[in-house]
């Protein structure tokens, strides 16, 4: 039999997008698209060693009580296996090391920096260096945002794609980094790799509502030194088919996959063509 990519989307504990994701992962082409709750792997029941695309999608994980993610995030660190001396954080670190995929969109993409896996400068997965807080206007902003892609940037996902359009719906969007340094690396070596721009696709934006939340350099995601973490806050999962965009009855011409899944498949292609 042939090998399959597999995939593997966590759910559990708040999150809400979750089969949205797998069902972006079944589109793009993906054989095996397995959706677990933490419990499982918690249980041991299930293990990160057996997939080869990891998803973090959306939602509100532990309800956002300590902060978007980070009581997530310290279940992730420090939760033993049972019948194992690891915790899911060293299953993490190992999917790492083996050049297998993350992504995690959303309140995924919150629990990614509140773990350290991004930006994660210096191959250092375990140092928060970066978050994710209170959008500007104080609000929650459920909109469609236009995102300029660095085509310079390592990111898997976003090969050979200049602008996306994406809906955002999040209370804590705002991406800022720990210091001026951080900022300096991630741009030195294109990390960020989408950010709010105008509807050509032209020129970040910090201007409302555009950039719906005020991130620093108008940064809506972000990827590791090698491409294959990557976190936006956006929702591609969202966007797979053309009926999901918002003008699809005015715009006759618009393609039958949305921009969002072209993500997908491009983790897909990467995942054939480099990890089986």
């Amino acid at each position: 039999m042939a090998k399959q990519v597999r995939a593997v989307v966590i759910s559990g504990n708040g999150t809400n997008c979750e089969r949205e994701v797998a069902n972006a992962c079944r589109l793009a082409g993906a054989e095996v698209v397995d959706i677990l709750h933490v419990a499982e792997l918690l249980a041991g029941h299930a293990r990160l060693d057996d997939y080869h695309f990891l998803n973090l999608a959306g939602g509100f994980l532990d309800g956002d009580d300590l902060g978007s993610a980070k009581a997530g995030a310290n279940r992730l660190i420090h939760a033993a296996v049972k019948g194992s001396e690891e915790t899911l954080s060293d299953q993490l670190q190992r999917f790492i090391a083996d050049g297998k995929l993350i992504m995690g969109v959303c309140n995924g993409f919150q629990l990614m920096t509140k773990m350290g896996l991004l930006p994660a400068l210096g191959g250092d997965y375990k140092k928060q260096s970066a978050t994710l807080t209170f959008n500007d206007g104080g609000r929650f902003e459920d909109r469609w945002c236009y995102l300029k892609v660095d085509r310079e940037s390592p990111c898997v996902f976003t090969r050979g794609l200049d602008g996306i359009y994406l809906p955002v719906r999040h209370g804590e969007g705002k991406f800022v980094v720990e210091s001026e340094h951080v900022l300096r690396e991630m741009e030195l070596k294109h990390l960020a790799v989408v950010r709010y721009s105008d509807a050509a696709y032209k020129s970040p934006v910090m201007e409302y509502p555009l950039n719906p939340n005020g991130s620093i350099a108008a940064i809506a995601g972000v990827c590791d030194e090698s491409g294959r973490l990557f976190g936006l806050m956006p929702h591609p999962e969202a966007y797979v088919h053309r009926t999901h965009h918002p003008r699809w009855t005015r715009e006759p011409d618009l393609p039958e996959e949305g921009m969002g899944l072209l993500l997908y498949i491009n983790a897909v292609k990467y995942v054939r063509e480099n990890l089986l």
